[in-house]
């Protein structure tokens, strides 16, 4: 800092303003300097953001979670407290200045925790643009994702090179075609919306499961204004393998959703997962909410009314068959968990806990974040190309990529 005495101060001034010594005294000088500080703070907070597109509180961007409320990720997530800050980065995904859903980015092992959404129906298109989060790099940046630069190594994500001639796909977790507008839809298209997946599981299953999960948001996840309405989230569990040494290629992608349906006057839920590999089942199974819970420690919509001991299966024999869903029997009552799940008594009378009684009142709405009837979001997520260890689809989230030998 350059200190500056009366006397020098006053010459500044009185050339710099034109004034002669008689038209100032010391307390004017003073006064004026007082004045130009305070124009000078002004400009600089014009140029400063105010608000960011990476944020440190989930409150700050929990307009995408049902009833404003996130899930709980065991080690990471936790009541809404994100434990490790340094790592694991919130973003609301900003276009043109336009937030279109929210992405939790880890930014160790370079791929999405998870992202999150609400549906509210969809249009046809695909972009062609691969896009980063610039405030991963520079916390002053614009807020605004931009396409991604190849002559850049990126410290804190995944860029667009990193996925060339890898084999693998670049996964959507929030997929593009679930988007409502062009702005939605091209907003998937960052890379802290991606993760390595196997080309044969994305384009097959897991493709055939976000039809079929599509099908069902647009015919029952109607409420009762008559607005589409339901919340998705999707995330991925990291393994021990790596893209290029930079970027996690993910054991586990799941997802889950949920939504109140005013034509069947009930909340509607299920979850699907299934590993990152090329050997694979024509259909995911679906699940519940409550299976996803215990089998990977993922808790998608906490103190909401989203049923966690049944699915939607009972639903997919009224849905076209170019909604991709497994064939089920048209007369079959709603798939339950309880029967088949082998859970001891006092963890079953947990998960059942916040359904001992109906419900007698139904929102008009679920995002007005009042309303006590309302459920949480919904989540989805991917994996790849190789052989995983049964703790990576147990629920253990690995704190960082460990060298180890793939079994085989």
């Amino acid at each position: 800092m350059v200190n500056f005495n009366c006397a020098s101060l006053n010459v500044i001034i009185y050339k710099g303003f034109g004034f002669s010594s008689d038209q100032m005294n010391q307390g004017a000088v003073m006064t004026l300097l007082k004045q130009l500080l305070l124009l000078a703070a002004l400009l600089l907070l014009s140029i400063v953001p105010t608000e960011t597109e990476v944020v440190t509180s989930v409150e700050k961007c929990n307009e995408f979670f049902l009833q404003q409320t996130p899930p709980n990720i065991t080690r990471i997530l936790e009541r809404g407290k994100i434990l490790n800050q340094n790592r694991y980065k919130l973003i609301c995904q900003t276009l043109n200045d336009t937030r279109t859903f929210v992405t939790l980015y880890d930014t160790q092992n370079k791929i999405p925790v998870f992202s999150a959404a609400e549906f509210n129906g969809n249009i046809s298109g695909r972009p062609d643009i691969w896009m980063i989060e610039p405030q991963l790099e520079n916390t002053t940046d614009n807020p605004n994702m931009r396409p991604s630069n190849d002559s850049i190594d990126y410290e804190n994500q995944a860029g667009n090179k990193d996925y060339k001639n890898t084999g693998f796909s670049r996964g959507h977790l929030f997929p593009n075609s679930y988007g409502s507008t062009d702005l939605k839809k091209n907003s998937t298209f960052t890379l802290t919306n991606i993760v390595p997946q196997i080309i044969k599981f994305n384009s097959g299953s897991w493709n055939k499961m976000e039809e079929c999960i599509k099908c069902v948001l647009n015919k029952y996840c109607i409420n009762n204004n008559g607005n589409i309405e339901g919340f998705v989230v999707i995330g991925a569990q990291p393994s021990n393998n790596s893209l290029n040494n930079r970027i996690n290629i993910p054991s586990v992608l799941w997802s889950a959703f949920c939504c109140y349906s005013h034509s069947k006057n009930s909340w509607l839920s299920s979850a699907h997962w299934g590993n990152n590999t090329d050997h694979k089942p024509e259909h995911l199974k679906t699940r519940t909410l409550g299976k996803l819970h215990r089998e990977l420690k993922i808790e998608v919509f906490p103190k909401t009314k989203c049923p966690k001991n049944t699915t939607v299966t009972h639903l997919y024999s009224n849905l076209p068959s170019n909604c991709s869903c497994p064939k089920t029997s048209s007369k079959s009552a709603p798939t339950t968990s309880t029967a088949t799940t082998s859970v001891s008594a006092s963890s079953s009378s947990t998960y059942n806990s916040s359904f001992s009684s109906p419900e007698t009142s139904v929102p008009l709405s679920t995002t007005s974040g009042k309303s006590t009837t309302a459920p949480m979001s919904t989540t989805i997520a991917s994996v790849k190309k190789f052989k995983v260890n049964e703790n990576d689809v147990k629920g253990k989230h690995f704190l960082g990529p460990k060298k180890k030998k793939i079994p085989t």
